[in-house]
């Protein structure tokens, strides 16, 4: 019978796909792993970073992820190889090595207690792979480079000790331009998720779940004062507008509601078979901040055009008013 079920069981194995049986030799690892060590469910685990997609500073790669806290970490094994730190056994004399390096006599007056406290305690994960890792914050990196390079710049290192900060030299340079934080987060792909995580939370603010009801959110002295720029006739009793009209109303009001949200709001709201939309974007806003965001916009629109002896005046203006990444006020057109 034994022999049976191992029969049958690999013949599953054989008509899966190679991706299927990774995802069952996972779980069947994960599941041996939770077994023998039941404290693994109440630790924190890696949800994005991969062993292939390092952190780079340079030449200088180190194994990175994204906790489901969202702290940034960097392996132990990965800070020590980066700062030319020896590797081999992970405790010294009962100390871990950053614990042992930092805490003698020539290094320790230029670490913080907040920071020797975080070296103490790493934090122990669980790898995307399933398996048991060491890692810090990935802002312990700079701090810890910071405190080399103030006992060097003390002249206190011993000379094994300066490679080390050598290193620590290279990596605060690499990273003079851009932050520890945002590198991470390229590595391991998360920035991605973060600015869907963004936008989910600005549409939640500003797209209201249900349709509102159409009351009038542009007054008329809007259109008044845009045709007057124009110098088309304007007639109060009449709905009639130009179709560009639609377009001004896009690029001065809803474009500068946040980034998404237009695009939502004409998603939610297409055009039909004549280019032409049912409903008013301002029925899909949320009445405790989008209605007010809009009306201050339009109340500041409004009285630039007020401001302004023509269109060009008027757009003029508005880009000091509300500049945009590549606006050229000078070449704006007169109409």
């Amino acid at each position: 019978m034994a022999d049976q079920h191992k029969k049958a069981g690999l013949a599953r194995l054989e008509r899966m796909t190679p991706e299927r049986r990774r995802e069952v030799a996972s779980a069947g690892a994960q599941a041996r792993w939770a077994k023998a060590d039941p404290e693994r469910d109440q630790l924190p685990r890696a949800e994005f970073g991969d062993d292939k997609k390092p952190l780079k500073i340079g030449e200088i790669e180190i194994p990175c992820y994204v906790l489901d806290d969202e702290r940034r970490v960097l392996t132990v094994t990965g800070m020590q190889r980066a700062m030319n730190m020896a590797v081999g056994g992970s405790m010294v004399r009962g100390l871990n090595r950053f614990e042992l390096f930092t805490s003698g006599e020539r290094i320790k007056p230029y670490v913080f207690n907040d920071l020797a406290e975080r070296v103490r305690n790493p934090i122990i994960f669980i790898t995307p792979t399933g398996g048991r890792a060491y890692g810090y914050e990935a802002e312990t990196l700079v701090e810890l480079c910071e405190a080399v390079l103030a006992a060097r710049a003390a002249g206190v290192l011993q000379k094994q000790q300066l490679p080390i900060a050598q290193q620590c030299e290279l990596i605060i340079r690499g990273l003079a331009r851009v932050g520890i934080v945002a590198l991470v987060d390229e590595a391991t792909g998360f920035q991605e998720v973060r600015k869907r995580d963004a936008l989910h939370k600005i549409l939640e603010a500003y797209i209201a779940p249900d349709l509102l009801p159409w009351t009038q959110r542009f007054p008329s002295s809007f259109y008044e004062e845009m045709f007057r720029l124009h110098d088309w006739p304007y007639d109060p009793a009449s709905v009639k507008r130009p179709g560009v009209v639609g377009k001004f109303t896009n690029q001065f009001i809803y474009e500068r509601l946040p980034e998404g949200v237009l695009e939502e709001l004409k998603r939610k709201n297409p055009k039909d078979d004549l280019g032409r939309r049912r409903l008013r974007h301002h029925q899909f806003l949320t009445e405790d901040v989008g209605h007010p965001h809009l009306e201050k916009q339009i109340t500041k629109t409004i009285t630039l055009m007020q401001a302004s002896d023509n269109w060009a005046m008027f757009k003029r203006l508005f880009s000091k008013v509300f500049p945009k990444p590549g606006d050229q006020t000078d070449l704006i057109p007169d109409n």
